[in-house]
């Protein structure tokens, strides 16, 4: 028996969800059994009786709302522990066409692809702002980078997953899971692609994008935060390598006069030199440790998939 399950992750959601929950399927071609799941992620409103109402297959509440990152996680580990073989996540704001989600697994049982990002048609949503689109292409662009992979809108929520996928991954910020997943994905050589989607009317402001500016910070602190988990050699050694040629200059400078005889002094240079070359060494051996402590994590990260595998392989006898 071949079960998907669709996850909505939602804080405060009893408006949109319903006209969600109305547009999702019951039945999807290649799936005996689909299932939803919504993750209540400590919302204060009616979110929950919402779900009740529609007959929600499972119902996991977070009693304190913990981010849309950590809902996300959450929601994973459920579906694995409810016995899914696919899991489709989606937004509760009915950004996305569920119409599109046989085309989302299509890849997926076609045995193409083990993970799956739905691709938005950035430049002709209209409720996006310029500075928004240009944000989406960056972040992709970053992720491209880190990655290793071609995923064209990284940011998207719209995604399909096998069972694998779900416990191979593991999100470490709280902002959002969008970027991270798909470099985790990258580094791990799982088969990622994307296809394209089509999304719905804008219901409500986007809860990420609480302003330009708060959205640019945020991005940026992403961004940065990625490098240094999943490109800690290169984050830390290249500006190290920079600094050493760096304070080439004023030590070849102070040599020169010093043994040369020209003019006195030049302490400055000496100064200089000896503060870049410290700070050079300082960030060429943190990039070694962290080369290191990325290398743990990695083991670790393989006895939290053994874990969830045998999570899974209970629920299966279970259901047996």
């Amino acid at each position: 028996m071949k079960k998907l399950i669709i996850q909505i992750p939602c804080f405060n959601e009893e408006d949109t969800l319903p006209i969600t929950l109305q547009d999702l399927p019951r039945a999807v071609a290649g799936f005996d059994v689909v299932e939803w799941l919504v993750i209540d992620d400590g919302s204060t409103d009616g979110t929950a009786q919402v779900a009740r109402d529609y007959k929600v297959d499972h119902i996991l509440r977070i009693n304190v709302h913990r981010g849309l990152a950590r809902a996300f996680t959450a929601g994973l580990n459920h579906c694995i522990r409810a016995g899914a073989d696919v899991i489709v996540n989606t937004d509760a704001d009915n950004q996305y066409n569920a119409a599109d989600i046989p085309v989302l697994v299509a890849p997926i049982l076609a045995g193409t692809a083990e993970f799956v990002v739905g691709e938005r048609p950035i430049a002709d949503i209209k409720h996006f702002s310029p500075a928004k689109k240009i944000l989406q292409r960056v972040g992709s662009w970053v992720v491209r980078m880190a990655s290793n992979t071609s995923i064209p809108d990284a940011p998207s929520g719209f995604r399909a997953m096998t069972r694998d996928v779900a416990m191979g991954l593991n999100v470490f910020g709280n902002y959002t899971y969008t970027l991270e997943t798909v470099i985790q994905a990258g580094r791990k050589n799982m088969a990622i692609t994307s296809v394209p989607i089509r999304t719905n009317r804008d219901l409500r402001p986007s809860r990420l994008v609480k302003s330009p500016a708060y959205y640019i910070r945020a991005s940026i602190v992403t961004t940065v935060r990625i490098f240094m988990i999943y490109r800690p050699f290169r984050f830390f050694v290249i500006p190290g390598a920079i600094l050493f040629f760096i304070a080439l200059i004023p030590s070849i400078r102070y040599s020169y006069f010093h043994f040369t005889g020209i003019g006195g002094g030049h302490l400055q240079s000496l100064i200089g030199a000896a503060i870049l070359f410290t700070a050079s060494f300082v960030l060429i051996v943190a990039g070694f440790l962290a080369e290191l402590i990325g290398v743990n994590r990695q083991l670790l990260e393989e006895i939290r998939w053994r874990m969830r595998e045998r999570d899974y392989e209970a629920q299966r006898e279970r259901d047996e």
